[in-house]
């Protein structure tokens, strides 16, 4: 299987969460990394998924897995 790389231009780390975005609600959502090769979701490694943030007035819904 082939490691997906994260989306941030410049970075080599391997993908662990996948971001679309909702601009007409304004709202960005975060969550475990989803289907590969899907054009409007950007693949993020675990430091840009950290770090993320968006312009004020967004909202940012962030999708746990559940860990057993």
């Amino acid at each position: 299987m082939r490691q997906r790389l994260c989306s941030k231009v410049g970075c080599a780390r391997e993908a662990v969460s996948t971001l679309t975005y909702d601009y007409s609600d304004q709202m960005a959502a975060i969550g475990p990394l989803g289907r590969e090769g899907d054009p409007h979701a950007h693949d993020l490694c675990a430091l840009h998924t950290e770090r993320l943030s968006m312009p004020r007035g967004w909202m940012i819904v962030r999708h746990e897995t559940l860990q057993l």
